[in-house]
């Protein structure tokens, strides 16, 4: 399940990488392309504006690429017995993967949210052990398993 997990993850995230590669470019083509007009100013703004969206996707890009990165030095081998970066863990509530901020995917008709340790719930499952409750949202929940 984990391995699935982590494939479906790099699939996501390279395709994020590609979107924010491709918009990248595309805007500062667009950037490149504005040609001098009577309008004086409308130049300097259109060149600006498509500075400013190529900056942006040259952000998104760089933040997929660092995730992506965080996935692939997870240890699929490494058994867990609290809640840590490339942990699964099943709680009376939900499954979780403990890994970056995806969301919510079903792999093998099992819904899984897929979040990262310094969200409001990773930061409450980073740590925690088999048995272990916790309590997001005024509703306690109880770790059941950890894999």
């Amino acid at each position: 399940m984990k391995q699935k997990i982590v494939d479906y993850i790099k699939d996501f995230l390279d395709q994020r990488i590609q979107t924010s590669f491709d918009a990248m470019q595309a805007a500062q083509a667009s950037a490149n392309e504005e040609s001098k007009s009577s309008a004086g100013d409308k130049y300097e703004t259109s060149r600006a504006m498509g500075q400013l969206d190529r900056d942006m996707h040259g952000l998104m890009h760089e933040q997929a690429k660092r995730e992506k990165a965080i996935v692939e030095r997870i240890d699929m081998n490494l058994v867990f017995k609290k809640g840590a970066v490339g942990a699964f863990l099943k709680t009376s509530t939900g499954n979780y993967f403990l890994a970056v901020s995806v969301g919510i995917c079903k792999i093998d008709g099992e819904n899984i949210m897929i979040i990262s340790p310094q969200s409001p719930i990773g930061a409450l499952l980073m740590g925690k052990g088999k048995g272990d409750t916790f309590n997001f949202r005024g509703k306690e929940a109880k770790i059941e398993e950890i894999f």
